[in-house]
């Protein structure tokens, strides 16, 4: 099994229906629309994707649903390769579940210590502000992770809609951020075309871009992104799912990595978008003809990337490389 790492997935995403179903159960909390008659989730576009994630995250009110949605992800990832986890974590989520930002770090931090016991994998938290709640709700969220650290808790940066507002407006928050020492990303690139991305490195002290695949569209940033080993935190099942790309033959992860850019592999909002990190190692693989060394690379991209103790990063990759098929865990 190739050794893998992912960078770029959101908590709430990863939740499975019947998870979330049985908490909706236990809760009493309507959730009429939520899913299709197939029983998965159902939407047809981003407004209603978006819709649907925040409607599901409200049903994690405790901190036993929350062990179990930091500790069902942990554990299936760990079955599926993955040594390095960084799991995207939002404090308006929480608040819209009746949770302060506290019992939200602390409940995933049950669910994920428990992982690393019985399976090893390691993990870390990244605080995301949601951007179209607007600047004052972002710099929130960086005061949150400033002002009350937690050792999982090691990155900062923002999702939500990106077609909201201009990076230029988050300047505060990234700046709280990284005087309390995290590390930087931010989504752009995806809704959103390569000005978007540009926007992002010119206005904020990002090392990674979340997405980041329609700079494929502007040939002068690509080039500034590789000159800069700006790492992307590549989704293409999302990309795909979303209709920026109607298949991965046409998705731009090759054209790419051909450019010299670190790519990673990643899988977004798995249950939602019909995919899994497993399920993304391995259809790149078919779609690239990508043999093992080439998979292995995405992995020691997000390992060099990643938000981590340098000395852990050093150590993983040292591993990558002595057996790249593989790590012993």
């Amino acid at each position: 099994m190739v050794a893998k790492a992912e960078i770029h997935v959101h908590i709430e995403g990863t939740a499975e229906p019947a998870l979330v179903r049985r908490y909706a159960q236990r809760h009493d909390i309507d959730l009429s629309g939520v899913f299709g008659p197939d029983g998965e989730y159902s939407w047809s576009d981003f407004r209603e994707f978006i819709a649907c994630y925040d409607r599901s995250s409200t049903v994690f009110r405790t901190e036993e649903a929350l062990f179990d949605l930091a500790h069902d992800y942990a554990s299936r990832s760990a079955a599926a390769g993955v040594r390095y986890l960084e799991v995207f974590i939002s404090p308006d989520h929480a608040a819209s579940a009746g949770l302060s930002y506290r019992s939200y770090v602390d409940g995933l931090d049950t669910g994920f210590a428990a992982a690393e016991a019985e399976h090893g994998i390691i993990t870390r938290m990244i605080v995301v502000g949601v951007r179209h709640l607007g600047a004052d709700a972002v710099e929130r969220a960086a005061h949150l992770a400033a002002g009350d650290p937690h050792y999982r808790v090691t990155g900062f940066g923002m999702a939500g809609d990106e077609r909201s507002g201009h990076p230029a407006d988050f300047v505060k928050a990234f700046a709280i951020a990284q005087e309390a020492g995290l590390g930087l990303t931010v989504h752009a690139g995806e809704l959103a075309g390569a000005d978007s991305v540009r926007a992002a490195l010119d206005a904020l002290p990002v090392t990674r871009i979340g997405h980041g695949v329609r700079a494929i569209e502007d040939p002068a940033l690509v080039r500034r992104l590789a000159e800069e080993a700006i790492t992307l935190e590549v989704c293409p099942g999302s990309n795909i799912a979303l209709g920026l790309y109607p298949d991965r033959q046409a998705h731009p992860l090759a054209d790419l990595m051909r450019a010299g850019i670190p790519v990673t592999l990643n899988s977004d909002d798995p249950p939602f978008f019909g995919t899994s990190i497993e399920h993304e190692y391995a259809k790149t693989a078919d779609s690239l003809g990508a043999d093992t060394e080439t998979l292995s690379n995405f992995t020691a991209n997000a390992l060099s990337a990643a938000f981590v103790e340098p000395a852990l990063a050093k150590s993983l990759l040292a591993e990558i490389k002595a057996k790249p098929g593989s790590l012993n865990f």
